[in-house]
């Protein structure tokens, strides 16, 4: 079972990665926001094709948003229905999803 802190200590650890306040969540993000923390729950990005994998595999852990936000990627992840290697693994996709696009890294928008 993991909880809020390792969420926070993993999420940190991911290179480039920062922690500021998102509306009453913490946010991470690197180029942009890849997931959100509150103390029960993390929401973070994946794309559509990734979500649904993890939904289907775990769908007592991870749910898609019940918004647009869902529909785009963005998953519900319920802390105490994952192990910290499995939370681990569900920020490292969420991470590759908000680094910088090679052209974003020279400083020119695509």
């Amino acid at each position: 079972m993991a909880t809020a802190a390792d969420c926070r200590r993993i999420a940190l650890s991911l290179p480039g990665t920062s922690e500021a306040p998102h509306f009453h969540r913490a946010a991470f993000r690197v180029a942009r926001i890849f997931a959100t923390l509150d103390e029960r729950c993390a929401y973070m990005m994946f794309t559509p094709d990734e979500q649904e994998f993890k939904v289907m595999l775990a769908p007592e852990a991870f749910a898609p948003l019940p918004n647009a936000w869902g529909r785009k990627g963005w998953t519900e992840v319920t802390l105490a229905a994952v192990s910290t290697d499995e939370l681990a693994a569900a920020l490292r996709m969420a991470h590759a999803h908000a680094r910088p696009r090679k052209k974003e890294r020279k400083g020119v928008k695509p």
